[in-house]
């Protein structure tokens, strides 16, 4: 384990050197090995770095990235926006006005670029993965590590092969500590992101259901996501959920090197949460280990406590005070969209979790969910399809069924193909009125949900984000 971690990451940096620059022109093109450039610019310094000419700030260096659409062609835009250097693989002739660095590949040499950019700052560097939670947990992460820490974190959802080197050139100077989600949806992407960016502590959430297409199986899952120690070197911490048995059988030898520790409501656990409550908008619960401290998050689920126990584990092994990091957790910002309550039309409110969903994800939500007081209001659960689960897929739809009572749930809409089977599964359960099925038309969905909520009620809405929900979010919450 590297000294760091021995010493429980007592870390110091210089404070006081501008906090934004990249670096002279010379340093970029000698980190992205570029093939040549204009010599001339060579000590100007590059503040920022943006694949988006939209973003392009004064000083920045732009990178034209090749998709659906080809970068090259927003080159005047990124100039006007004050970019002073360009990434450029295409043979036409140099854009005017703008300092050209040659490269074989713009993205190849961002990610160049963000690797030494990283090692030139020197963070410590958690990476955080999972099925599910992995956003929230890296809220939760940054905001305990920022109790001792200046902490830069991933923003949105920036944790892919783009996003990731994206999340590290933004990284202030004198950032101390980086939190890094990590995203896939094949094997191989995680060991990418690790090799890339090299944490010392990485984190699994949980593993699900998410990507099964890709990855045949959950013990297909669970290697990919195992994929997060490649870059560790045989060095730092890998902290995990004691729950979760594929796991323990992919560490059954050990990982030479690296720690294990773990979370979780098991006795046995590293860290153990005991004396949970949850409420509609905040959950407590206390630690076996530290029974003199009292702990509060301002979102609901027994599921979102599972990642506050793995950001306070990370926050104990950077040397944050327990007192501290649980401060920390009880005011922390999360990310739009997950587990978020907003007031929607009519005086109803809505539990906005529409962001990212599997099997596991949406009955854990509609567990907590059910145990919210609903007044005089009616309890409804609006949700949409669950994306790449492969094979089984109806199956995993039709399994959410156990998470979902009349008792409970006055109404139920659902929509997508995939949601079919829910509707089939929850026919015994459910009057047919009380079951509302909207397998493409979410113009009628939306109409039906604007007539019918009344005030009062409470509604969650769970589904993966290629399912569209946002814009029933959207609509239930316009004035």
């Amino acid at each position: 384990m590297n000294d760091r971690l021995v010493c429980l990451f007592l870390y110091t940096k210089k404070i006081g050197e501008s906090i934004m620059t990249i670096g002279t022109i010379a340093e970029v093109v000698k980190a992205v090995k570029a093939i040549d450039y204009q010599s001339a610019h060579r000590f100007e310094e590059v503040t920022s770095v943006a694949f988006d000419a939209r973003r392009i700030q004064p000083g920045g260096l732009f990178v034209p990235l090749v998709g659906q659409t080809d970068g090259h062609n927003y080159i005047n835009q990124a100039i006007e926006n004050g970019a002073i250097a360009t990434l450029w693989a295409k043979k036409e002739a140099a854009p005017e006005g703008i300092c050209t660095i040659w490269v074989d590949d713009p993205l190849q040499a961002m990610q160049d670029l963000a690797k030494w950019y990283l090692e030139k700052v020197n963070p410590l560097v958690v990476g955080v993965t999972g099925s599910s939670g992995k956003t929230t947990t890296k809220d939760m992460t940054a905001a305990v590590l920022g109790a001792k820490y200046k902490v830069h974190k991933t923003q949105g959802n920036y944790n892919n092969e783009i996003g990731l080197p994206q999340t590290i050139l933004e990284m202030p100077k004198d950032t101390e500590a980086v939190v890094l989600e990590m995203g896939m949806s094949e094997f191989g992407e995680i060991e990418f992101l690790s090799r890339l960016a090299h944490p010392e502590i990485a984190v699994i959430t949980m593993i699900g259901e998410s990507h099964m297409e890709n990855l045949g199986s959950r013990q297909g899952i669970a290697k990919a996501k195992m994929e997060i120690l490649a870059g560790m070197n045989g060095e730092g911490m890998l902290i995990y959920p004691i729950n979760e048995p594929l796991l323990h059988n992919e560490l059954s030898g050990g990982v030479e090197g690296v720690r294990t520790v773990t979370f979780g409501t098991d006795g046995e656990a590293d860290l153990t949460c005991v004396d949970v409550m949850t409420f509609a908008d905040h959950s407590t619960f206390n630690l076996a280990q530290f029974p003199e401290v009292s702990c509060q998050i301002p979102v609901l689920g027994t599921y979102n406590i599972q990642n506050a126990l793995a950001a306070l584990q990370v926050g104990l092994a950077a040397g944050v005070d327990v007192a501290s990091a649980v401060e920390a957790l009880a005011n922390f910002s999360l990310t739009a969209n997950r587990s978020q309550w907003v007031e929607g039309i009519k005086g109803c409110r809505i539990l906005n979790d529409s962001y990212n969903a599997s099997p596991a994800a949406m009955k854990a939500v509609l567990t907590s969910f059910k145990d919210v007081p609903s007044g005089a209001g009616r309890r409804m659960a609006v949700l949409g399809d669950m994306l790449e689960l492969g094979v089984d897929s109806k199956a995993m739809h039709a399994g959410v069924s156990v998470a979902l009572s009349s008792e409970d749930f006055s109404d139920v809409y659902l929509y997508g193909e995939e949601m079919s089977a829910l509707k089939d599964a929850l026919a015994g359960e459910f009057a047919p009125e009380q079951i509302h099925y909207y397998q493409d038309d979410m113009a009628q969905l939306i109409k039906d949900l604007e007539e019918q909520v009344a005030p009062e009620d409470i509604l969650v809405v769970k589904s993966s984000n290629g399912t569209g929900l946002l814009k029933v979010v959207a609509a239930l919450t316009a004035e």
